[in-house]
Parts: structure tokens; sequence; C-alpha cells
């Protein structure tokens, strides 16, 4: 079928390609994050052949250095040989059976040994889904309803609701106006965001009656606050809220397992994916046994969870991160990305915002034009065959040419931004509409 599909008029366009996706598929693929649209409309070469290490080939043979990595999935880069070793050993042996595989218990262990303050753990294959999972167990430990949240924990209606009081109530935890059709009404007032570092948030927060859980990613945009994070601790052990640490991106970036473990502030409950099983589907969540142990209270069940494939290749990941300490290699070159990053903003005099952990530099620019630039970043990096944005997943595979090559393009780029800081339209340099931001309708 894939042969026959490279020899189809559908080959020789990837916009014919994507415009053909999408009379099948709503949206065109299952994954807001990968749309064209949220690259470089009409440009962006949308699907590929072969991945690599950190390379990709797209359906006209054309390869690229990928900054992005499957957006942070891939963190010792693209079909690692023992990972798919493992996988096509286990598929071998039977990806499925009316039994269990002993790899989920042992995979369980060794997060448990990871993580000395907890003592169970449960498997999904997706972050959306184990977030679910995380906020289901602990209502049905507390029996109350109520959460505040600070980060993106997925698309269910659970975490929706935040919306139904405003649609732009989570703009400043992911994509802004998130639409919450299909979300019941009589979830209104049940999600209460809140921004990381913001005290006077916080103390919003703390006067919600029935709280039960409170639900954060660590270390998004902005390094956290430690006097903040103990303060949420501190009140969640007074009130006996539940608190969830979302790690499904920040998780073995930059220590081996949470991000949590630099600040010696520990959840109830951590939630893992993207990073765990280096490309293969598989999520996770740790917690104290107490809390852990509602699972069973509760119906939660799906078939596919219990496939082979995840735990084993989460299993051979976590080995070799362990062996070659990943998270060293990985934050090291972010510091040194993040550097160089602002040492060309410099010398351009370009209004440069720097964000994110070291496993995930990211900028923006101080200009009405920001959006503009990172479209016009995109286009440009794809000419020198580059796929990048404005956020970097910083991989193993990643060296230093890879990075050299990288800031040999954006030097003009940059240069090129610059001038139209001092006037020059940039509208003249893009030959693609502005991507996408807002949760946008692709018809």
């Amino acid at each position: 079928y894939i042969k026959l599909f490279m020899k189809s008029k559908y080959n020789k366009n990837s916009i014919k390609v994507w415009a053909n996706a999408k009379k099948y598929i709503p949206g065109g693929n299952m994954f807001l994050s990968k749309r064209p649209e949220r690259f470089l409309p009409d440009h962006w070469p949308t699907f590929y052949k072969i991945s690599s290490k950190c390379f990709v080939t797209d359906l006209k043979n054309r390869r690229y250095t990928d900054m992005i990595m499957g957006i942070g999935t891939n963190i010792l880069g693209y079909s690692e040989p023992s990972v798919n070793k493992s996988v096509i050993n286990s598929i071998h042996q039977g990806n499925m059976s009316t039994l269990n595989c002993i790899e989920e218990q042992m995979l369980a262990k060794k997060l448990i040994n990871m993580h000395k303050w907890s003592k169970a753990a449960k498997f999904a294959r997706t972050g959306g889904e184990a977030n679910a999972m995380a906020i289901r167990i602990s209502r049905a430990f507390n029996k109350r309803t109520k959460i505040a949240i600070c980060g993106y924990h997925g698309w269910h209606d659970w975490y929706l609701a935040a919306n139904l009081k405003s649609k732009r109530r989570l703009n400043d935890h992911h994509i802004k106006e998130l639409n919450v059709d299909g979300v019941p009404k009589a979830l209104k007032n049940t999600v209460f965001p809140f921004k990381m570092n913001d005290f006077n948030d916080l103390q919003k927060i703390k006067k919600i009656r029935g709280l039960g859980v409170i639900k954060m990613e660590v270390y998004r945009e902005k390094k956290p606050n430690i006097k903040f994070l103990k303060e949420i601790r501190k009140f969640c052990n007074k009130r006996q809220i539940i608190l969830i640490f979302d790690e499904c991106t920040s998780g073995f970036r930059e220590t081996y397992g949470g991000i949590h473990q630099k600040f010696n502030i520990y959840p109830d409950i951590c939630v893992y994916g993207k990073a765990l099983g280096n490309g293969y589907g598989i999520t996770a969540i740790v917690g104290k046994k107490k809390i852990m142990d509602n699972a069973q209270k509760t119906f939660i069940s799906s078939t596919f969870w219990t496939e082979r494939v995840g735990p084993t290749a989460a299993l051979k990941t976590l080995e070799i991160m362990e062996k070659i300490k990943s998270w060293e290699i990985i934050s090291k070159k972010g510091k040194i990305f993040k550097k160089k990053l602002l040492d060309l903003a410099n010398k351009y005099e370009l209004p440069i915002n720097i964000f994110g952990s070291d496993g995930i530099p990211a900028f923006s620019f101080n200009s009405q034009n920001n959006l503009k630039y990172k479209t016009f970043i995109t286009q440009e990096m794809l000419k020198s065959n580059i796929l990048a944005s404005n956020v970097i997943y910083i991989c193993v595979k990643h060296d230093f040419k890879k990075f050299n090559d990288y800031f040999s393009c954006l030097n003009s780029i940059f240069h090129k931004i610059s001038d139209c800081e001092k006037g020059y339209n940039i509208d003249k340099l893009l030959k693609s509409p502005v991507c996408h931001t807002t949760f946008q309708r692709l018809n």
C-alpha cells in the first residue's frame, strides 16, 4: 500500500497530500501540534517516510535535520537501535495475549525505585489519558471534585471544563481560545487555572471550597520559584489536597526522572510520558500507595494498555538513559544553545525572550510581529533542510555540528529580522500565511 501511495499523484505535492488527508480525517491528523498550519501553512512537508537519529526524510526524499523531535518524544534520537531491537524481540514473542506481560511489573518496580516517595504505578499509552487517570484516582481518594491547574494537561473534559466559564481561561496554559463544544456544561466551575509563581493567584486558589486536587507542570516556560512550590506543598498537606505533577514533557530531561527531584519537592502523584518510551506509546502514573490504590475503587481499564511494546520500550530507554546519563548530555547542550541564542540576539540588538528548561530551550520576540517572525524562522530554516520553530527539543543525537548549522542559518535570519525591527516590512519576506496559535477549524 505504501509503495503504491508513493507512486501516486499525491506524492508530488505535500499540500495535496495534506488536503487529501483532511478529506478522510477531520483536521488531517490525530495531533494538533503536528498540523502544518502550526508551523508553515501551505509549505510544511507534513508527512515522513524515514526517521533516524535526528533526521527525517519526507515523501519527496528530502532529508531534514529535526530540531523538534516528534514534539519531544525521542530523547535518544529516532529509531534508536537498542530500543528497536527490544521492541522487535517482544513482537516476535507476541505483543498481546490473554495473559499479562511481565514487563509491566518490571517497569513499575523500576519507576518506583527511581522515585522513593512513590510506592505504586499504573500505565497508559497517551499523556491525556494518563492525566485523566490521575484525576480520577485523586477524586476517588478524597471525594472532592474541584481542581486547580497550572499548565497543559490534555484534551479530556475535566481539563477543558476550565474554559466553560470563559474561553480565555486556558490562554496562559496552552493554545488560545480552546473550544469547549461537547464538554458538559455541568462541569463549569470545577477547574480553576492559576499562573506559575503568581502568589496572588495562589491566594485565590486557597479560598476555593471543596478543592481536592492541585495539578501542575513543574517547569514548562517559567522556572518554578522554590518558595512558590513549597507553599503549594504545605497548603496541600494542611488541607489534605492531592498534589499532582504533570511531567509528561519535562520528565527525564534534566534529571533521571522528574524535574521536581532537582527542587526536593515531591508530589503525591507524578505523570510521565513523551520521552519515557523514546517514540513508543507508553505513559506512567506513579504515586503514593494509599492514593493509587483507589484505582481499584473506581473503574479504570483499557485493552491496549496491556500491550507489550510500550513497557518494553520504556525499560530499554530507561536503561540507556541511566547508562549514558542522557539528562546531563541534554542539559549541557541546552545551556550552550541558550547562550549562543542570546549572543546572536545581542549581536543584532533584537528584543528577545529566552525561556524554557535547559532541555527544551524556547524563545520569542518582544514585538508585535512576533508570530510573523516565528513563521519566517521556520520558512528560512526549511530552505536549509532544518525543521525548526521557536521551541527546540534537544536530544542526545543533536551534536555541535547540528548546532553550528542551525546558528549559521539563524544568523542570516536574525539579520533580516533586525532590518524589519528598523522598518522593513516583514510581509514582503513571508511566502506563507502566518502560523496558527489559536485552535482554528481546518476545513
